[in-house]
């Protein structure tokens, strides 16, 4: 059975994984916990960050990576479109700027808002990460602009991988979404296989209902 260890990024896989219909285990990792005890997931990824998935003697990380493996070891599957099909092109491109261009600058901002003394809050990488992801989401809104998905017509990974980032964004205060990017949001996240990974990450749920609370709390 696929185990993945960990939510975050992981619900990308998570929701893959249930688009595709495969059986498959979620192992909670509480990275603000501290890891030092939870020596299962450190003999797994020693390197100790989320995403990791165990499928028998595979071990990967990296959600993107993880996803491409997923869908060429169980595939095929029309979320990842055949190199000859004219969708690949912005299917590829898409798939990694959900992550390269869009949540990755993002994190940066977070962890900085997060971790960092108050006084280094807003410096110039934070602006630079902000910059990098508007830049970026540029690109997603030429796209949506012609067409209903990412790589075309249809739903592909690339979605799920955008999707992510672009609600992550706005979960964390970074984005406020356009009427383009909300109907677009509306379209992926209203997908069965979303809903199901979202009632089985209960850590995301959470996460999710607490910063909606504090973004709009009940008068």
């Amino acid at each position: 059975m696929i185990t993945v260890f960990g939510e975050g990024r992981g619900f990308r896989v998570v929701w893959l994984l249930e688009e595709m219909g495969l059986v498959y285990r979620l192992r909670p990792v509480d990275l603000l916990a501290g890891l030092e005890q939870d020596t299962e997931f450190l003999a797994v990824n020693p390197a100790g960050f989320i995403p990791t998935i165990e499928d028998g003697g595979v071990i990967m990380v990296e959600s993107i990576a993880i996803m491409e493996y997923l869908m060429a070891r169980y595939g095929p599957t029309p979320l990842a479109p055949d190199r000859h099909d004219p969708a690949f092109p912005a299917y590829q491109q898409f798939l990694h700027l959900g992550e390269a261009g869009l949540a990755m600058p993002v994190n940066a901002i977070v962890a900085t808002d997060m971790l960092a003394p108050e006084c280094e809050r807003q410096n110039w990488t934070a602006r630079w990460a902000l910059r990098t992801f508007e830049s970026r989401r540029g690109l997603v809104a030429r796209q949506l602009g012609r067409t209903p998905y990412l790589a075309g017509d249809q739903f592909t990974a690339a979605d799920i991988s955008v999707t992510y980032a672009l609600e992550f964004a706005q979960r964390t205060g970074n984005a406020v979404l356009d009427e383009t990017e909300l109907a677009y949001v509306a379209r992926t996240s209203g997908r069965d296989a979303y809903q199901r990974a979202m009632a089985t990450c209960h850590a995301t749920r959470g996460w999710v209902a607490e910063v909606t609370r504090q973004r709009d709390p009940v008068a």
